[in-house]
């Protein structure tokens, strides 16, 4: 069982990794930007804040979009409420043959993966990371950071209380 996850995982971002050069390589195109697309991965796309600028402004496609909701612990409902879209919203652009999110629902869904990229990296796995989600936080006032991520200062806040974990700093 624990195999067929890990397989299951690996392919999840191999099919992610090749998704967001694909995605850069466009970006590079309209923008010249002159960026090393073939090394671009997940991961590292988090680490270029100009890359992630140009990204936010060219609008995310849904397959991406589609792609990276597979490797985030979040629920379709959960990802309708954190873009302010209806879930029958979501599933329309998902008909939608080359629909790109606008600039907001953009930079919101690169914050969620981010954040979530950061939390199976500290928590080691995506179940962990989505309990320590949603369950209250003395740090944090006594709310779930979930209820924080709607908005970037509460993204923010997650951020640093998942920098404090990963460093061992318990408030």
């Amino acid at each position: 069982m624990v195999t067929e996850d890990l397989k299951k995982q690996t392919s999840d971002f191999n099919e992610v990794n090749k998704a967001i050069r694909v995605y850069v390589q466009k970006i590079d195109k309209k923008t010249h930007f002159n960026i090393k697309s073939e090394k671009i991965t997940y991961t590292t796309f988090f680490e270029n804040k100009m890359l992630i600028i140009h990204a936010i402004r060219q609008g995310l496609p849904y397959d991406l979009f589609t792609k990276i909701k597979e490797l985030t612990p979040f629920t379709e409902d959960d990802w309708a409420d954190y873009l302010n879209l209806s879930k029958k919203t979501l599933q329309r652009h998902s008909n939608e043959t080359d629909y790109y999110f606008k600039p907001i629902h953009t930079e919101k869904i690169i914050e969620l993966a981010e954040v979530t990229n950061y939390g199976k990296e500290v928590f080691d796995s995506k179940e962990q990371f989505y309990l320590w989600l949603n369950t209250p936080s003395f740090a944090m006032g006594d709310l779930k950071p979930a209820e924080l991520l709607k908005d970037s200062y509460g993204k923010e806040m997650v951020m640093a209380e998942l920098n404090r974990i990963e460093h061992g700093i318990f408030v």
